[in-house]
């Protein structure tokens, strides 16, 4: 099963995520099949940069958010797409 979730990068105790598609029983860092986001909690404002095309056509091929992407889903939600009035 495939799971959407984050694999840590950055130094010691200067986190960075990667919001990564993965195999539910590999571990956290290991290789993935696409990264399909950034998070760094560390700015001010943390930085969350997401590819909401992508992670919804995974979810669409089955796979599961973790409870943290689901989150960071809720909460920085894909901009509205802009409508030409003529």
């Amino acid at each position: 099963m495939l799971m959407i979730r984050l694999a840590r990068f950055g130094g010691k105790k200067k986190p960075s995520y990667r919001v990564v598609v993965i195999e539910k029983e590999r571990a956290r860092n290991s290789r993935s099949v696409e990264v399909v986001g950034i998070y760094n909690p560390v700015t001010t404002p943390p930085v969350v940069k997401l590819e909401h095309e992508r992670i919804q056509q995974w979810i669409k091929n089955g796979a599961q958010p973790s409870d943290t992407v689901a989150r960071l889903l809720k909460n920085n939600p894909a901009p509205a797409l802009e409508t030409v009035s003529a």
